[in-house]
């Protein structure tokens, strides 16, 4: 490799670490408000879901359709991902979560409803696609994802599904995301493994009275706390996305500046080659013309 090549690659390098550390900062920007967004609703949405698994063990669930368990038939999973790439393992990750999550059952009782085109993307070689979202990237209000929910409560109303899951990224910290699958229908009693639960347990600490009654009170609020499930899952994701790519264009402009370093040593190395070999060439003639 002669120095105008190394030269060459020099530059190319450079160009990629000024486009890498641009996508870095634009990612810091969007985290920020990302997780301002996820933490801000994080403790409502794991206390609803508290409520709704204690609420739902006072009544009788072949009452409530959302509730009502029946032979599976067919399953839907609503899986959220990103729109764009660069960010890391975080799509695989999910992806596979959700592949081991359903790969026992036979393909043709699974459908997915696909949120982000990366999931999409890979989701539709294998299972059918019954509906897809894009574009929810920098959601920021509960009503935009009432397409969602209206899917997956009158679906599940209709017996179109049997069994639906929730599949997403959840944010843990700005180093830290995991792929979390939650059952949302039809709902069980049940402690959320995966977030630490401030009620561990209603009974001993109060006994809350339902008016009118606990029934007429889940059947009001039950489509209203599966929504904010579905949102605060798609927040979670949001966030999530934004710290890998951050986390994941920090190391690419790292690794630029150590192959740039390393470019640099070569060029200098490959330069003093050329010039030693000059001054060699230089006084060789000149001996040759003294003698």
């Amino acid at each position: 490799m002669n120095s105008k090549e190394i030269q060459r690659r020099i530059k190319g390098v450079k160009n990629t670490k000024q486009i890498t550390k641009a996508m870095e900062m634009v990612a810091a920007s969007k985290m920020r408000k990302a997780c301002e967004r996820v933490l801000a609703t994080k403790s409502y949405a794991r206390l609803a879901w508290e409520m709704l698994n204690n609420l739902s063990g006072r009544v009788n669930p072949e009452l409530h359709p959302l509730l009502k368990e029946r032979k599976i038939k067919k399953i839907g999973v609503i899986l959220i991902t990103s729109d764009r790439g660069l960010c890391g393992a975080m799509n695989t990750q999910v992806i596979q979560k959700a592949i081991k999550t359903v790969e026992k059952q036979e393909k043709s009782k699974v459908e997915f409803i696909s949120v982000g085109k990366k999931g999409r993307d890979f989701i539709k070689k294998y299972y059918k696609i019954f509906a897809e979202f894009i574009g929810l990237e920098n959601v920021s209000k509960i009503t935009e994802i009432a397409p969602i929910v209206k899917i997956v409560i009158e679906d599940y109303k209709k017996e179109i599904y049997d069994k639906i899951f929730l599949i997403y990224t959840d944010f843990i910290s700005t180093l830290k995301q995991e792929p979390i699958v939650k059952q949302l229908l039809p709902l069980v009693v049940q402690s959320d493994v995966n977030q630490q639960s401030s009620v561990k347990n209603w009974d001993s600490a109060f006994s809350p009275k339902f008016e009118p009654t606990p029934d007429e009170v889940l059947e009001e609020l039950l489509p209203r706390l599966l929504e904010i499930q579905i949102y605060q899952a798609l927040l979670e994701s949001n966030a999530s996305e934004h710290c890998a790519r951050m986390v994941a264009m920090k190391n690419a402009t790292d690794a630029a500046k150590d192959l740039i370093d390393n470019l640099t040593m070569t060029f200098n190395q490959v330069r003093q080659a050329n010039i030693t070999q000059e001054i060699a060439e230089i006084s060789t003639g000149a001996a040759f013309a003294v003698s």
